[in-house]
């Protein structure tokens, strides 16, 4: 694919991914308070439903990979697209818990089917030696989701409640998300060649390879921080000193910082092996963490922390789709990163309650004390892998 076609399916991806990523994964944030009022169901309980969906992605995901590489992407792209619309008309339509947990499980079959992944595979498919720069683009492009849908399912809740918020979601995902797909996304161009060489990806049947394992390590672990602190940045920051305002004033910067982080990615990351950014990004975020440890109340600190914090998820999401191509290569790369999906799915699903329990201690410190850990493993998990992926 030239360079001009690949500058319409990037923008098309991004714009899809936008609405998948803000009404499916962000907008509960906002969603969850008057969801819990008017169907008289706790926090919890709607997080709840929320882990189940990101639970049923992750198990998923290795099989959808095998889809986008027997099919195409555009072609799980759509229908990923139809359930999700699906799966919020169930959530809006809700009576019942037992309704709204069913709308969370086609949420998450949606889930598995719509963001960055399966977004990814398409491009490994579509963009060839191009491939790390397009995806740079698209990130750069979808790192705008909580930006927009934050402020905009506020918005629409208070005007029109949440449940007709989700059915515009759904609308968006018929009318903008499937249109832009089915149009500016091609099927890719089918080889007659024969497999290429074989690759890491390639070993005994039912057994990955050990620099496989120690990257998916290192994606959980990292998606295990991420979402934990997702959930629960207002809450330590609010422990550390900080009114409720000034937390979330402070982390409205972390959408634009990621957003900075992939920009400089795109302008200098070239220059660098995709393992050592990696490496880069890793420690950027431990330190950042730690800098959180030295935060008492709205001060220089916290305004670094989250540029830190920002920046190095910006390019870490960048890491964790272009470094499984580099190590192993794009063939079958559809199903080699929803295998990767599934351990990190996992740890994203799990995290929110694993660190509320930590918090209920009072502490901010541990739970901070423990994300750096964290992070700190997952850079070690990565060196091993790039070593082990390095001798085959």
């Amino acid at each position: 694919m030239d360079n001009k076609k690949l500058a319409i399916v990037v923008p098309a991806l991004g714009i899809a991914q936008i609405i998948s990523w803000g009404s499916l994964f962000y907008a509960i944030a906002v969603l969850a308070q008057p969801m819990g009022a008017e169907l008289h169901l706790t926090r919890v309980q709607i997080f709840a439903g929320f882990s189940l969906a990101l639970a049923i992605s992750g198990l998923l995901s290795p099989r959808v990979g095998r889809l986008i590489d027997a099919r195409d992407g555009r072609f799980v792209l759509c229908r990923g697209v139809l359930v999700a619309a699906a799966a919020l008309v169930i959530l809006a339509t809700a009576q019942h818990y037992a309704t709204l947990l069913l709308g969370w499980c086609a949420a998450g079959v949606a889930m598995s089917m719509t963001l960055y992944d399966p977004a990814f595979a398409t491009l490994g498919q579509l963009a060839a030696e191009r491939y790390r720069r397009a995806l740079t683009g698209l990130t750069l492009i979808a790192g705008f989701a909580s930006t927009v849908f934050w402020p905009l399912t506020h918005a629409l809740v208070q005007t029109a409640g949440w449940r007709s918020t989700l059915l515009i979601f759904a609308g968006l995902h018929i009318a903008v998300a499937l249109p832009v797909l089915a149009v500016f996304v091609p099927r890719p161009a089918r080889s007659a060649q024969p497999v290429a060489a074989p690759t890491a990806m390639q070993t005994a049947p039912g057994r990955p390879p050990p620099a496989q394992l120690w990257l998916a390590s290192c994606f959980a672990l990292v998606a295990f921080v991420f979402s934990s602190m997702s959930a629960h940045l207002v809450g330590v920051l609010e422990l550390k000193g900080l009114t409720t305002s000034q937390a979330v004033g402070v982390l409205s910067l972390v959408g634009p910082m990621q957003v900075i982080g992939r920009i400089l990615e795109m302008a200098f990351g070239a220059r660098f092996p995709v393992a050592r950014v990696g490496v880069f990004a890793l420690a950027l975020l431990a330190s950042a963490l730690v800098l959180l440890l030295f935060v008492h109340g709205p001060g220089a600190v916290a305004f670094l922390f989250v540029i830190g914090y920002g920046c190095a998820n910006g390019i870490v999401t960048i890491v964790r789709g272009v470094l499984p191509a580099a190590l192993f290569g794009r063939d079958r790369l559809g199903q080699l990163l929803g295998w990767l999906a599934r351990p990190s799915f996992v740890a994203q699903a799990i995290a929110p309650a694993a660190v509320a329990g930590l918090l209920m201690s009072g502490s901010p410190q541990l739970v901070i004390a423990v994300a750096a850990g964290t992070i700190a493993a997952a850079l070690g998990c990565l060196v091993v892998a790039v070593r082990y992926a390095r001798r085959h």
